[in-house]
């Protein structure tokens, strides 16, 4: 799989030497290291950056209280640690501070970090074995059956609020339609996936209960890997096991793991910011002819200026080494900004649209595998999305968002909107349970492969739903408004 090319970097001039942040910057930590964590840091981000930019392009940053790491700001050095697997090794078990017990096993951020036996946290042979077995059954999803279960899933959640006429995106559909779709794709019961979304989301926010959080998440991912040794079917999780690769039960869950976290955590946080970026920013608010940048291209804009995950990519240098002439100390944590990487002031020209040179994806040999189908359902919910209630507006100002804390997601704690009330021709959502266990998995089909869904220019059956004729925005119709009516042949 080859890397990205990068943008051009601007010439090259002598910066002015720059001041630390003082003490008072609301990210410092009193010891030289700045904060990826904490209200501050997850209000204003940028201003973090800011401020680490000043120190080069590799900075000192606490990323839990007494965890200290180097992070990773520019978009070049960002490529030389992605794509040098010979001095920067992914096995957490390089982690001095962690092996020696001056980061106790217990800190928020260990979940995220620890050693799994999963394609994500090894290096060289073991890591061609793990990623052969999740890229040979991911290759078995058909993608128009991929469409078809986030249409369906789409469907399921917009007629439960569609009637409503208000909701919070997140929680109500940027957060469970992910869930649904991996339910769905990896055969996992509902009551299971309660258990991983609960787990899964709680070990990115890396605060005080991550540790109980990893608990939940392995409990559930335990009973899915036995669940699919009793009962095989035509699922991701059923081809893993059949693979010529062989995984035992540990190392079954520690993949799925990684796909639950990168499938559902980062998903939720790429849909639901695209949603943000339409609904509030003024490129958006014209129609097609206008010349309003589409879904695809929202989606761009949001994996270069505020990816769903912001700081990862954790390395660790085999030997002191420089990077970009600063010191990079072996055995400490090197995290990628992938925000800062992708905003880089050396790159050059501002336009994004269809540059898919971000780095959001990752790069080098541990690129995103399943970058494809993630960039698909995304696409798929938010088009979904603005067909249904093609009226739709922010219930708040922007800067009255909040954020959620911890240092590796740019995630919001809510999305409110408001919306002319549409109705449902669907059973009512009002007699449906409002939680996520609703959704039931159907049998596995006996054939290899999910039968193909119906693509999205196929017209859907009865849970295509017309708002109410009567519209109450005033406001000029944005481009999805037309988008909507000629799909309904207005």
């Amino acid at each position: 799989m080859t890397s990205p090319s990068a943008p051009q970097p601007a010439p090259a001039s002598e910066p002015a030497a720059s001041p630390a942040p003082p003490p008072g910057c609301p990210a410092h930590t009193g010891g030289g290291a700045l904060r990826l964590y904490g209200p501050e840091h997850a209000a204003d981000p940028k201003a973090t950056f800011e401020a680490l930019r000043a120190r080069g392009s590799v900075a000192p940053v606490e990323i839990a209280p007494g965890v200290e790491a180097s992070l990773v700001l520019g978009y070049q050095s960002a490529l030389e640690v992605l794509r040098s697997p010979e001095r920067f090794s992914k096995d957490p078990r390089n982690w001095k501070a962690l092996a020696d017990g001056s980061v106790p096993a217990d800190s928020p951020v260990v979940p995220m970090m620890m050693y799994r036996p999963n394609a994500l946290w090894s290096d060289g042979e073991a890591h061609a074995r793990y990623r052969g077995v999740i890229t040979d059954s991911l290759s078995q999803v058909d993608p128009n059956a991929l469409r078809g279960y986030v249409e369906e899933s789409a469907d399921i959640l917009i007629d439960r609020i569609g009637a409503r006429g208000n909701a919070d995106l997140l929680g109500e559909y940027g957060a469970l339609l992910p869930l649904l779709v991996f339910n769905r794709l990896f055969g996992c019961p509902a009551d299971i996936g309660d258990k991983l979304v609960v787990g899964m989301s709680g070990i990115f926010d890396a605060d005080a209960d991550a540790d109980k959080a990893n608990q939940i998440l392995t409990e559930g991912l335990a009973e899915l890997v036995a669940l699919k040794r009793r009962e095989p079917g035509a699922d991701v999780t059923s081809w893993m096991m059949a693979h010529p690769a062989k995984l035992g039960d540990e190392e079954m869950l520690h993949q799925l793991a990684l796909l639950m976290g990168a499938g559902t955590e980062p998903e939720q946080n790429l849909i639901c910011n695209a949603l943000l970026l339409l609904l509030s920013d003024d490129r958006f608010a014209g129609d097609l002819a206008g010349g309003s940048m589409p879904v695809d291209e929202a989606l761009d804009e949001v994996l270069w200026a505020d990816p769903p995950i912001a700081n990862y990519a954790v390395h660790y240098a085999l030997q002191d080494t420089e990077v970009d002439g600063v010191e990079v100390v072996a055995g400490r944590p090197l995290l990628v900004s992938f925000t800062a990487a992708n905003t880089d002031p050396a790159l050059s020209g501002e336009r994004r649209s269809g540059n898919r040179a971000h780095l959001s994806w990752s790069a080098g040999p541990h690129t995103c595998p399943a970058k494809s189908p993630a960039r698909l359902i995304s696409a798929v919910a938010v088009e979904k999305l603005l067909d249904r209630l093609p009226d739709i507006e922010l219930d708040c100002e922007v800067d009255q968002l909040e954020w959620r804390q911890g240092p590796f997601h740019r995630a919001l704690v809510a999305l409110p909107v408001v919306y002319p009330p549409i109705t449902v021709t669907a059973p009512a959502a009002a007699d449906e349970p409002s939680g996520v266990t609703e959704w039931k998995t159907e049998p596995a089909p006996a054939s290899p492969t999910p039968a193909p869904a119906p693509s999205s220019s196929t017209p859907q059956a009865a849970t295509s739903t017309p708002r109410e004729p009567v519209s109450v925005n005033a406001a000029p119709r944005r481009w999805w408004n037309f988008l909507g009516g000629s799909r309904r042949g207005r």
